[in-house]
Parts: C-alpha cells; sequence; structure tokens
C-alpha cells in the first residue's frame, strides 16, 4: 500500500500531540493529587516486580493474559473473518494438516478452482512453509482455526518474555513481553487474522533467549530449544529466519570456542553439537519430505513454483516479466496489470516502497509512545550487553528491505529484538541523572499508559488492527453459513464482473473439495462449467456475483 507523505506526518504530528497530552495530564494530576498518582504507579511496579522475580510464574501468567484478555474482549472484536489470499492458503494448509495429510492430489477439474496463492498441480496446496498451518490445525482439532491463532500469540509473549529474561533483569523482561501482549494480544492482525507473525517470532526469541544461557552454562536444555528455534524459523519465515540465524550461528561457534562462564564448565562441546544436530537434521529431512510431497521434489519450495508460474517479481532489482495467459482473469489482472505495473526498479521507487515499509512496521510494532523514548534510542541501541541483538536487527532488518513486497510479519522473527531495544530505552529513561531522574520516570510512564489507551481504544471501537489488515470477506461468510445452516451438499458459481478488485477473492475451498459441503467454482463459461456441472450433479447449484451491493445469491441458470 502507498503512504502518501501529508498522511505520514498528519499521523506523527497526531501521536507527538497524544504524547504531549498525557504527559502534561500525569504531571498535572499527580500534582493535583499531591503526589497520589506516583505512588500508586510505584506501588503497582513493585507489584508486578514481585511476580516478574518469580520466572516461571511469570512465562506462564503472560501466556494464560493474552488468552483472557483475548477473551474478554471477545464481545467487541469477534472471531476473525478470512479475506486475504494468504489467510486462505494458511487455512488450507490447516485443514489439510488437520486432516493427516501434507499435501492434497489434484483435482480433475482444478481449473475452475485455481486460486491466488494456492498450488493447484502437481498437487492442491498452500504455496507457504507449513508452521502457521501447523498452528491453525491444531486450533482446528480443538474446533476452531482461530484458537490456534490465540495460542500461537499467547505462547509468542511467553517467549519473548523467557528470551528478555536471559538479557536483562527480570523486571524488565516482564515489561517487554507485557508491552507485546497488549500490542499483540488483542488489536493487532497477528490475533485478528490467520497470516500473523507469531510463529517466527517464536523462534526467532528460542534461538535469541537460548544462546546467552549456552553464553552461561552448556546445558542440553538450551541446545534443543536453540535448535527448534531454528526449526520454526526454517518453516515459517525460511529467508528472514536463514539472515537472522547468520550472527546468532557465529555467536554459537564463538560460544563453543571459548566455553562456558560458569565453573565447573557445563556439558562438552561434543553433547551440545549432538543436541542441536538431533534437533536439526531431523528438520531439514521433514522440509526436504514436505517440499517433495508437495512439489515431487525435495528441493523445490512451493513457494517457487508460484512464483515461477506467475513471474512474480521479489527484489528490489527485478524488471517487470513479460505478460503471462492464464485461465481466467482474475489472474490476469492481478498477476500482469496490478503486481505488473505497481512496481519498477528506479531509484524513486526503491525510495517510495522503502518508506512504505518504515511505515507499515512502525504500525505494526510501535505506538505513540515511542517517541517518548526517542532521547534514549541512540544509547538503548549502542547498548554493550545487547550487542548481539543490534547486530542481528541492523543485518535482518537491511535483509527485509530488499524484498519489494514486505508486510510487517517478514520480520517477525525480530519481534523479541525489538521489545528489547523499546525496554532498553525505558530503562534509559529511568536511569537519567540528577534533576531529570523524576521526568524520565514520568516520561516512561506516559509510554507505556499510551499503549494501554490506544489499545483500549481500539478494542472498544471494534478497531481489529492499525493498519486495517483484518478485513474479512463477510458476505462471502455470510453466504457460506446460510448454506451450512440448510443442510444438503452445495455448489456456488462465482461470477466477477470486468471491475472485479482481485485483492478480493472468493473461489477458495476446503482441502478435500468433493466432500466439501460448500464448493466455490470459477465462472469460465458454459464448456468449463458443464464439466463441473456433471462432475457434482447431486448439490444444489448457485451463482453469486460478489461486486453486487449487497452480494446475491441465487440458483444457477
Amino acid at each position: 500500500m502507498e503512504y502518501p507523505e501529508n498522511i505520514r506526518f498528519l499521523v506523527l504530528a497526531l501521536a507527538a500531540r497524544n504524547c504531549l497530552l498525557v504527559v502534561a495530564g500525569l504531571f498535572v494530576l499527580d500534582r493535583l493529587l499531591g503526589g497520589r498518582v506516583s505512588r500508586f504507579l510505584r506501588s503497582a511496579e513493585r507489584r508486578w516486580a514481585r511476580l516478574a522475580n518469580r520466572r516461571q510464574a511469570a512465562i506462564a501468567f503472560v501466556f494464560f493474559f493474552v488468552i483472557v484478555i483475548r477473551t474478554i474482549v471477545l464481545p467487541l472484536l469477534k472471531v476473525p473473518v478470512p479475506g486475504g489470499h494468504d489467510e486462505f492458503s494458511y487455512l488450507l494448509a490447516g485443514d489439510t494438516f488437520s486432516n493427516g495429510r501434507l499435501s492434497n492430489p489434484t483435482h480433475p477439474l482444478w481449473p475452475s478452482f485455481d486460486t491466488f496463492h494456492v498450488l493447484s498441480h502437481p498437487t492442491y496446496a498452500s504455496i507457504y512453509p507449513p508452521a502457521q498451518g501447523f498452528a491453525l490445525a491444531v486450533g482446528e482439532t480443538l474446533g476452531l482455526p482461530w484458537l490456534g491463532v490465540v495460542l500461537s500469540v499467547a505462547a509468542m509473549c511467553a517467549a519473548i518474555l523467557w528470551m528478555l529474561q536471559a538479557w536483562m533483569p527480570a523486571r524488565w523482561a516482564f515489561l517487554g513481553a507485557a508491552l507485546a501482549a497488549m500490542k499483540f494480544g488483542v488489536a493487532s492482525y497477528w490475533i485478528n487474522s490467520y497470516w500473523g507473525g507469531a510463529m517466527a517470532a517464536i523462534g526467532g526469541a528460542l534461538v535469541l533467549g537460548a544462546l546467552p544461557r549456552l553464553r552461561r552454562r552448556r546445558r542440553i536444555r538450551e541446545a534443543l530449544l536453540l535448535g527448534l528455534g531454528i526449526a520454526i524459523l526454517a518453516n515459517s519465515r525460511p529467508v528472514e529466519g536463514f539472515i537472522l540465524c547468520v550472527p546468532a550461528a557465529i555467536y554459537f561457534l564463538w560460544i563453543m570456542r571459548t566455553g562456558a562462564r560458569e565453573t565447573p564448565p557445563g556439558r562438552s562441546q561434543l553433547a551440545i553439537a549432538g543436541s542441536l544436530a538431533a534437533v536439526l537434521i531431523p528438520t531439514f529431512l521433514f522440509m526436504a519430505y514436505y517440499n517433495w510431497r508437495v512439489t515431487g521434489d525435495p528441493l523445490l519450495f512451493p513457494h517457487v513454483i508460484d512464483i515461477r508460474e506467475h513471474g512474480t517479481m521479489m527484489l528490489l532489482w527485478d524488471s517487470p516479466r513479460p505478460p503471462k495467459t492464464y485461465a481466467n482473469a482474475q489472474f490476469d489482472q492481478f498477476f500482469n496489470h496490478h503486481e505488473g505495473v505497481s512496481y519498477r526498479p528506479t531509484a524513486s521507487e526503491v525510495l517510495r516502497v522503502t518508506a512504505d515499509k518504515f511505515t507499515e512496521y512502525s504500525f505494526c510494532y510501535f505506538w505513540a509512545g515511542v517517541l517518548l523514548l526517542a532521547p534514549t534510542a541512540l544509547a538503548a541501541l549502542r547498548t554493550r550487553k545487547l550487542r548481539l541483538l543490534a547486530v542481528t536487527l541492523a543485518l535482518a532488518g537491511a535483509g527485509s528491505l530488499i524484498v519489494i513486497w514486505s508486510f510487517p510479519h517478514y520480520i517477525s522473527g525480530l519481534t523479541a529484538v525489538i521489545f528489547a531495544f523499546l525496554v532498553q530505552g525505558v530503562r534509559r529513561l529511568r536511569a537519567l541523572p540528577g534533576r531529570f531522574r523524576p521526568w524520565g520516570r514520568l516520561l516512561s510512564r506516559a509510554a507505556v499508559l499510551l499503549l494501554v489507551a490506544v489499545t483500549a481504544r481500539y478494542a472498544s471501537g471494534g478497531v481489529c488492527d492499525s493498519l486495517g489488515w483484518c478485513r474479512g470477506l463477510v458476505d462471502r461468510q455470510v453466504i457460506l453459513d446460510r448454506l451450512k445452516a440448510d443442510g444438503g451438499r452445495h455448489l456456488v458459481f462465482v461470477h466477477y464482473r470486468p471491475e472485479h478488485d482481485p485483492g478480493r477473492e472468493w473461489v477458495y475451498n476446503d482441502a478435500d473439495i468433493d466432500a466439501a459441503r460448500v464448493v466455490w467454482a470459477r465462472h469460465l463459461g458454459p464448456a468449463q462449467n458443464g464439466k463441473v456441472l456433471r462432475y457434482f450433479r447431486d448439490r444444489h447449484v448457485w451463482e453469486v456475483d460478489p461486486d453486487a451491493n449487497p452480494p446475491v445469491l441465487k440458483p444457477f441458470r
């Protein structure tokens, strides 16, 4: 999405205004009440610090806090309805895995069901790595795919706390996890859709939380968790995860060479390396097996097939490919006329898409109160103890900028790192010298309260995400629910108008198309439609025009 400069300036101005209002309001209210506000906040901080010092209990608390708080706001923020290409693709993966399969056979009438970000051949499967699909499969096994999303976000916040506990005192680690829970656990597309970044964030937190623990003492548990983190990254965001793991690998080799700090030392180098290999070797074998089941080639990833078929530009220096011919007008509109003309490898275009990335990253990971941490931002980034995290942030962040289309969850492996530096900024504010210290405390408390306030405002207004990336296809869901409630088995032909937005795709199906109670098919003309009608002769047949206002379901003629 393109963001005009005046919009960026307006958002920044509003954020600065909100910061000033909250800081001034806290200051004035505290003076009017004779310091009672400060005393109350100090008391609350001490209580949270006592909980934070009980490290295992704090991790469990954060996990269940996310589940409870999201359940509380459920009347305001309903169970999300899928709407984007990625969401339906991940849901297909979850449905496939929950039925005990890694892929599905190509349907004999696949052109009528061919859709975005889904392979129709050599097998019928999602183009994406399987980690998010496994999370959704857990939810589907529990009765609702979204439950897998909630559990993954809760596990992410718990993993962030575990990671931060290795890098800073317990109370500050707890603050970082609490901020992450507020940012992603209520009004974020990470928990209010099916395509967020929780899984990769878990992987990044495990990798960067295990390394300092191994530095202190070599233990098999940390080696296994390090391997698990790498495995999750490889199966969620493999390219970004690889970049993140480069400095981690160098640090790990340095640890193995220099030894642990504690005496007597922990496990031998061979035991640690063997434990890590015991996780990574099965992981890479599974990835090869998964690729083989989906693409027929252990070294060919599903996403690569999608790129080859559609000629999608990926990197900033890629040039537009020649237009391709597709069996349906929606693919032609999306790949030839939308992606094919929305970017050119020029300096101005590179600057534009890079600015858009920073805008979206800021909306996703930050809030207005982060502006109050600006005075200590440089000092936080230069903290010697966090040098590995700074290098990781710089390298992986730069890697994300060379991709044309980059969403905030593409760098979700860095989530724990980002919140580590946000907390470090708060710590620096609280440690300002002399007469500036009370102001530092005021600014740090205002920064945290601003996140609580904006989260409450979004939830009360039913705003699912600051970027609006959780707007589902409600009309499609209404029709789907109605047909399921009517009973029987149904076939729906989707007939788009020429001006249809290809980003709002309706043709997505279950993993087992033939067994689905409702099958969605493209309207591809009498010959292909006749084949579909004969194949599904035992179904009630309908047609729908998604571009009508509202869409109307009627018997197929």
